[in-house]
């Protein structure tokens, strides 16, 4: 993702919502209903440096020319080494129809996250996700083995 974070409304919309979700998505979701139109809603993978060692499955936002996270109070991550790879981004209007069918299909799971279209691909050890999140899991992987390749003893 090459839009940078904004931390400052990340922080902001994260004191406005308050720890209103009970996952990072539901977080992303409730802070796009405050946000309103402009905004997209992103599911995909974060990566930083150190443990777990892997990528992990994220919610955040997307404005026009910033990235912004409801769940940075959480993260406790200096801002500038989180990375995004979206696999999925939705407007408010088809986040709010998704969620809908999810809870009219399937009323006893929670609605998110949203997986996009069948056939579902591998990533990780997980089948969900179309291809899209494939592709986001590989390159988050890649990103998470750069961040985290043992230091190389110097030789004196």
């Amino acid at each position: 993702m090459n839009k940078p974070l904004n931390l400052e409304q990340s922080r902001a919309i994260a004191q406005q919502i308050g720890r209103k979700g009970k996952s990072p998505f539901e977080t992303a979701y409730k802070a796009a209903l405050e946000m309103g139109e402009e905004v997209l809603y992103v599911q995909g993978f974060l990566v930083f440096p150190g443990t777990p060692f892997q990528p992990i499955e994220h919610g955040w936002l997307e404005l026009s020319d910033c990235l912004v996270d409801p769940n940075i109070n959480q993260l406790k991550q200096k801002a500038e080494d989180l990375y995004y790879f979206p696999a999925q981004v939705l407007t408010l209007k088809e986040l709010k129809a998704a969620i809908e069918e999810a809870q009219e299909d399937y009323p006893e799971d929670d609605p998110l996250p949203i997986y996009g279209a069948m056939p579902y691909e591998y990533y990780g050890d997980v089948m969900l996700g179309d291809k899209a999140y494939q592709i986001a899991y590989e390159a988050a992987k890649a990103k998470t083995q750069e961040l985290n390749r043992p230091k190389k003893k110097t030789e004196e």
